[in-house]
């Protein structure tokens, strides 16, 4: 079961307890970059972002969809994946690209993270690029069950809890953690601390994403762009949400 109704930020999948998600609400947190991404790939006309943890589950997933009905899409250390239609860049996911298609994706880190998210009754994808949207959806499901366990799951970088994630993570936080009547309580430390940390991240905040490991990563293989685009905070106003029990788990727009 669930744990205790209120919000919960865990810095890494790793760290988040045996069946905390089970039967809650999971929001999976990449900033650089896959839940970008599927934000901006849905936006965008996508129909669905069927997440894979594998290159090969992704390639075998891909093959079952028609002709001309699939991107496939991913990254391994931060470049496209030989054979992919995309790599792991906001700005590749294009209207003209997306449109009516289904995105096969798979990363390093983000895709991960929703695989250990699938015990929740929904998991949500959220970047800078959707936080509203995001927020707004999670505080109207706390009101109509609000005994009900949030969960923010970042993804981090490499096995390390990431910057940027965690600044999402407490943005969120503080935004639903205030407003009177409506406020979701903070259960864990790691949620105040995100919380905490949150007000600095709108300062300056591409300077700021750009600091973390995943930042310096993108920056060495000439993607510092992208740190930008993932920075453009509600520039993808869409709640993209995996209900785990449907028979086709993927994001969609809900």
């Amino acid at each position: 079961m669930s744990e205790s109704g209120g919000l919960y930020v865990h810095l890494l999948p790793a760290w988040m307890p045996a069946g905390a998600v089970r039967g809650g609400l999971a929001v999976v947190i990449d900033v650089l970059r896959a839940t970008s991404v599927i934000a901006t790939a849905l936006r965008h006309g996508c129909e669905a972002v069927i997440p894979c943890q594998e290159i090969d589950e992704a390639r075998a997933v891909a093959a079952r969809l028609p002709e001309g009905a699939c991107l496939l899409g991913g990254e391994r250390g931060g470049l496209r994946i030989e054979g992919f239609d995309l790599g792991n860049s906001p700005s590749e996911y294009s209207e003209a690209r997306c449109r009516g298609r289904t995105l096969v994706l798979t990363t390093t880190n983000g895709t991960r993270a929703v695989r250990a998210c699938l015990e929740a009754r929904e998991v949500f994808a959220a970047g800078f690029v959707n936080l509203a949207a995001t927020a707004q959806r999670l505080r109207q499901l706390w009101r109509a069950r609000p005994g009900e366990a949030i969960h923010l799951v970042c993804a981090g970088t490499d096995g390390e809890p990431s910057l940027e994630d965690t600044l999402l993570a407490g943005a969120l936080a503080l935004t639903l953690s205030h407003r009177g009547d409506s406020a979701i309580p903070l259960q864990n430390d790691a949620a105040r601390l995100a919380a905490a940390a949150a007000p600095r991240a709108y300062a300056q905040l591409p300077s700021l994403l750009a600091e973390g490991l995943g930042g310096r990563n993108l920056k060495a293989l000439g993607l510092e762009d992208d740190i930008q685009t993932a920075a453009r905070v509600d520039s993808m106003p869409i709640v993209a949400v995996l209900r785990p029990g449907e028979p086709s788990a993927a994001f969609r727009v809900g």
